[in-house]
């Protein structure tokens, strides 16, 4: 049975999450409240949970210093967060999980389903590495320098976008190919990195390939390919055609 902690400075809201918990998902076996990080650093001695659904703001210490305060990760953590941009572009990045404010019941399900199919694969070191991403991340003052976690089969591998070339679809995975080094597949989907990537100029040129538009060179005299800086052509789709040539003429 998995047993949870839940850390909010807000009664109300920890109250909720517990009553979804207990109704929405039988898996869980105790639950336990925190009103502030002093609060769960000293329940962490006793109480040892599985699972943290921990909120981001709060006052006096919040959520990241949480994580910053437990060295050993042998927890896995849901960041619960009113709409922060920033905050929540830092978790993505780091392949974190979170759920937005005012928490949906089965969205907090699907968390917890996600969690589970998880569990028995991520160690404390694999933990304490996407947490230390993490802590790294939240301290840029860009965005754009924020290193994306990426997790595959042979462990989590750390970039900056500008390392990133391209990305292409393979089912429901993703190959990554990046400047200098070879190529491997991650676990994601195409359209995970799509969301995340694209407020970053991320261009979806065709519906296997997302580009790092710094990578391009130009644009076919036929306009059905893009000519990257590697030497790769990537296919470009009809309706994707004006969008790419608008970039071209604008950098």
């Amino acid at each position: 049975m998995i047993r949870a902690l839940i850390i909010d400075d807000e009664q109300k809201a920890r109250n909720i999450v517990h009553r979804y918990l207990i109704n929405l998902v039988p898996e869980i076996g105790e639950v336990e409240h925190a009103e502030s990080v002093s609060k769960a650093v000293e329940m962490m001695e006793y109480f040892k949970p599985n699972l943290v659904f921990l909120d981001v703001e709060m006052p006096h210490q919040n959520g990241f210093d949480f994580i910053a305060e437990k060295k050993k990760a042998e927890f896995d953590v849901v960041f619960t967060t009113a709409y922060n941009q920033y905050a929540i572009q830092a978790i993505r990045f780091s392949a974190l999980d979170y759920l937005l404010k005012p928490i949906d019941p089965e969205e907090l399900k699907a968390a917890v389903d996600r969690f589970i199919q998880k569990s028995q694969q991520r160690s404390v070191l694999y933990r304490e590495d996407l947490y230390a991403n993490l802590a790294n991340n939240i301290k840029k003052n860009d965005a754009k320098e924020f290193k994306l976690a990426v997790p595959s089969s042979e462990g989590i591998f750390f970039f900056t976008l500008d390392e990133v070339v391209r990305l292409e679809a393979c089912k429901n995975y993703t190959y990554i190919h990046l400047d200098g080094k070879r190529p491997f597949i991650s676990s994601k989907t195409l359209k995970y990195y799509h969301d995340m990537l694209s407020e970053f100029n991320f261009i979806r040129t065709h519906k296997s390939h997302l580009v790092n538009p710094l990578f391009i060179q130009q644009i076919s005299h036929n306009h059905q390919f893009v000519l990257l800086s590697d030497g790769t052509r990537v296919e470009v789709s009809r309706r994707k055609k004006d969008e790419v040539e608008l970039y071209l003429r604008l950098r």
